[in-house]
């Protein structure tokens, strides 16, 4: 179902063997639409656009990992709209077809190419929308969050229940990680979080989480 507020709505859709979150993300007057990290099912998650009346301007991966970028290349060639993601992430966006394979045992294709890299700072402008690009490396070095006044998009930075990104790879920096969180707790308490994989919450109950 989907999640709305005055402004926008939010279609939240788990994709893939990893049930990696991709969102639909809608301004309500307009129904111009930002795609956020389309893991997998490109088919089906064209059938919801159109189904949903939606017009895609824009999709954007919050980091490299197959699972949340599977299914980039289709809707960007067929929605022929453009890719934004993090410079620091390249090296894992250009491997995809190969981690996809070790870990899954598929072949997934050939990988996308980000049309823009984020930054620090950057607005992502969507109909009237804007939601403002957070560096919040740690699990990769090109993690990013894309933050309004009422949700944040966190990605595999922060889960629900108290739950972080894993720091396990190589390239992975525990250090980073935990001043990502910290940076993303210290938004408003109302904020919605809503991670890259299961369910939602607040920054008022992540708050709660990690103190505990």
């Amino acid at each position: 179902m989907p999640k709305s507020n005055t402004s926008f709505e939010i279609i939240k859709i788990p994709v893939g063997q990893m049930a990696a979150n991709c969102y639909l993300v809608a301004e309500k007057s307009t129904k111009k639409t930002m795609i956020i990290d389309p893991g997998d099912v490109p088919e089906y998650l064209k059938e919801v656009i159109i189904r949903e009346k939606l017009l895609p301007q824009v999709i954007i991966a919050t980091h490299g990992h197959f699972d949340h970028i599977m299914g980039v290349l289709d809707l960007q060639l067929s929605l022929k709209i453009p890719f934004l993601a993090s410079s620091r992430d390249d090296f894992l966006i250009t491997r995809m077809a190969g981690s996809a394979k070790h870990f899954l045992s598929i072949d997934p294709g050939p990988p996308p190419k980000p049309t823009m890299h984020l930054k620090e700072g950057h607005i992502v402008n969507v109909g009237r929308l804007e939601f403002k690009v957070l560096e919040t490396p740690g699990h990769t070095p090109g993690s990013i969050c894309l933050v309004n006044s009422d949700a944040i998009f966190t990605g595999d930075t922060l889960f629900s229940q108290g739950g972080v990104g894993r720091t396990d790879f190589s390239y992975s920096k525990k250090g980073d990680l935990d001043k990502s969180i910290k940076r993303i707790l210290s938004l408003p308490k109302n904020t919605t979080i809503l991670p890259g994989h299961g369910d939602s919450s607040t920054i008022e109950n992540e708050r709660k989480n990690h103190n505990s």
